[in-house]
């Protein structure tokens, strides 16, 4: 016998399992926010307000008449926003240089020229320095010993062209991909009413990329000023802000200049990150909107050439500053005496460096998943359940990297040094100095996941926007909550995105140094630390054993989790040339 339920009733039975479903979606959702609310205040709110509560502070406000009526600290601060300008405009120049040749270029050796552009990410960012310094400094091995030239490399020559090389990767992979994503059916249509491969990169190609021309420039400039390590071993006399607040903290024990010098460059840089983030929203150039139609033609005409051979050029001297950094670790004086030998690498991977080498794995091996997990997470919080505050977890999530390294530093020290009482009892315990918690393990973890949470972050949201949220809405449509169809559904779309957060996470915990230098203890050795150490006392051949230990660590870091994870999928096709069909 079949039993007619009314209306009514059908509706109420789905109803109440909607609504108890809503509820424990609700809770996990709700659970991810605070969690994530919780880390990035801890992580960086916290620092940066114990920052700006020291910098105004009524005993420091007099510290600004003096800074910007002293005639030494007003060059300082031209002096970083100089370095950080020309370190944006050769940065994004060189970026461009390469994604050009990738994308544009029918020429061969392109794979070689990628992972050579790739080299400086995966190495520390002062191994450029170092090598400079031995192959053109005074006596340097190309400098003085080929051409007899006692060139001082020291100053703001020298730290833009370590600094471009350093950091134009970042530049490159942004405009490679957007290269790659412009729509070919809009050049094929330029080539077939008769424009030359110029006047499509000059009236087409430039002005679709132009944010992704500006938005590396701004992120170069932040970078530049913000860096530490660069200028303490080869400023010279060209001091900036980062470099002074460093010395105000651990030669003047003055925390308080050390605050006001943070705040000031905080503006800059704040300033030019938020400019990028306006920039970026302030025109939508969509050329795709499905799969791409159309084919990309390479250049094929004597042009190419030139533009090949200063990339080419550009490679080799990459190539010489990081084969410097590998000889000279097996090498007793490279240059002087090049005699070989294995006593710097020994004492890295089987004498006192061990101890820095195994600490600085284990810290970036608990960093790596927690950065990445909880970059992917905000995003999808951000793009899919918040709406009124999602620009503010968005904010907090990214000021890992718009807030400099050496400002996050002097935070930390500000913020978690002393030991936190109510009454008799204690309610945080100390994170920075001798007498940390875990000997300082947990601050050296904590920064490393903030520093490294935005890059997972953006790459997810640009991923998240291009995922339509019908998609997940039909998962949660057929009973799935949102966190399993986050998993089980969105998680697996954007794996590219996933891949491209935990590697940089990885490369970024093991050669952080601005951030880390000034939380390292006795019983914490840091890699990057020990480099900065052996290169500021002239022991060349140790710093190079550290970086090339680095190197491959790095390397085999991000083979695992490429192995672990996997890789995306190319949508695009290219048109065959002939150069192409004959092989």
């Amino acid at each position: 016998m079949t039993a007619l339920l009314p209306d009514r009733d059908l509706a109420t039975v789905p109803t109440v399992a909607t609504k108890r479903r809503r509820r424990k979606a609700d809770l996990g959702i709700r659970v991810l926010i605070v969690a994530s609310s919780v880390l990035v205040a801890i992580g960086a709110a916290i620092p940066l307000i114990a920052v700006m509560a020291t910098a105004f502070a009524p005993n420091a406000l007099p510290r600004y008449a003096e800074f910007f009526t002293s005639q030494v600290d007003l060059t300082i601060l031209r002096n970083t926003l100089v370095l950080g300008a020309l370190v944006g405009l050769c940065g994004t120049a060189l970026g461009f240089l390469f994604a050009f040749v990738q994308a544009r270029l029918d020429v061969p050796g392109k794979k070689i020229l990628h992972v050579i552009a790739m080299m400086p990410i995966v190495s520390p960012p002062f191994a450029v320095a170092t090598a400079t310094v031995v192959l053109y400094g005074r006596r340097g091995v190309i400098s003085n010993g080929i051409f007899g030239i006692e060139y001082d490399i020291y100053g703001l020559d020298g730290l833009v062209f370590v600094l471009s090389m350093s950091l134009f990767p970042v530049a490159y992979l942004g405009l490679l991909g957007m290269l790659r994503g412009l729509d070919p059916a809009l050049e094929e249509a330029a080539m077939n009413m008769g424009a030359s491969r110029w006047k499509i990169l000059r009236t087409l190609i430039l002005p679709l990329i132009a944010p992704g021309l500006v938005a590396p420039f701004l992120l170069l400039f932040v970078e530049a000023i913000a860096d530490l390590a660069n200028p303490l071993v080869l400023g010279g006399d060209y001091t900036v802000l980062a470099s002074r607040a460093y010395l105000a903290v651990t030669g003047e024990y003055d925390l308080t200049s050390a605050s006001v010098y943070c705040v000031i460059l905080l503006v800059p840089s704040l300033a030019m990150y938020f400019g990028q983030r306006w920039w970026l929203n302030r025109k939508v150039r969509t050329t795709i909107t499905g799969k791409p139609s159309g084919s990309v033609h390479l250049m094929t005409g004597w042009g190419r050439w030139p533009i090949y051979g200063l990339a080419v050029f550009i490679a080799a001297i990459i190539v010489s500053l990081y084969g410097t950094v590998i000889v000279g670790s097996v090498t007793k004086v490279f240059g002087v005496d090049n005699t070989l030998t294995l006593e710097y690498l020994k004492e890295v991977v089987a004498g006192v460096g061990v101890e820095a080498v195994l600490d600085t794995l284990t810290f970036a091996a608990i960093a790596t998943p927690i950065a990445g997990v909880v970059g992917l997470v905000i995003a999808w919080l951000v793009v899919r359940h918040l709406r009124r505050t999602a620009w503010l977890l968005d904010l907090g999530g990214t000021l890992g990297v718009a807030v400099p390294g050496t400002v996050l530093g002097i935070g930390f020290v500000l913020a978690y040094r002393p030991d936190r009482y109510i009454g008799d009892f204690e309610v945080f315990p100390s994170l920075v100095g001798g007498s940390a918690l875990a000997a300082g393990a947990v601050s050296i973890v904590l920064a490393y996941v903030v520093r490294s949470i935005p890059a997972g972050q953006r790459t997810a949201i640009g991923a998240l926007s291009q995922l339509h949220p019908y998609i997940e809405q039909a998962s949660t449509d057929l009973g799935a909550s949102p966190v399993q169809t986050f998993r089980f559904v969105t998680l697996p779309l954007i794996r590219p995105a996933l891949l491209t957060g935990l590697s940089y996470s990885f490369a970024r915990s093991m050669t952080s140094v601005s951030t880390i230098v000034l939380l390292v203890t006795p019983e914490t050795k840091i890699i990057t630390s020990q480099v900065l150490s052996a290169a500021s006392t002239g022991r060349y051949g140790v710093a190079f054993a550290y970086c090339t230990v680095l190197t491959a660590i790095v390397l085999a870091g991000f083979g695992l989790i490429r192995l672990v994870v996997g890789a995306g999928a190319s949508l695009h096709r290219t048109a065959k040339t002939e150069r192409q069909k004959e092989q």
